[in-house]
């Protein structure tokens, strides 16, 4: 492995992972609040749209790390709805 590939993959592996730390939070405190759905939302599209460029251009860290980062943005998202909805029905 190459050093631009090593830079490469720790800047993947940061990227990808950056948001986890809320879903950790959000999930642990079983609520909503704090959360700013938007932001994981905006994420999620560019990832999608890194995801495509990935294709495009046949490059499989790119594409790897923008699907684990799609779902942990997904899951965020989701979690979001989940408990603001017990929160406003409870």
């Amino acid at each position: 492995m190459e050093g631009h590939e090593i830079i490469g993959f720790v800047a993947g592996f940061g990227t990808t992972f950056a948001a986890a730390p809320d879903l950790y939070a959000m999930l642990k405190r079983k609520s909503a609040q704090g959360m700013n759905p938007t932001m994981a939302g905006i994420m999620g599209v560019f990832q999608i749209a890194w995801l495509y460029y990935g294709v495009l251009i046949d490059s499989m860290p790119i594409i790897i790390w923008n699907i684990i980062a799609i779902a942990i943005n997904s899951l965020t998202v989701g979690a979001f709805f989940h408990f603001a909805r017990a929160e406003n029905n409870g």
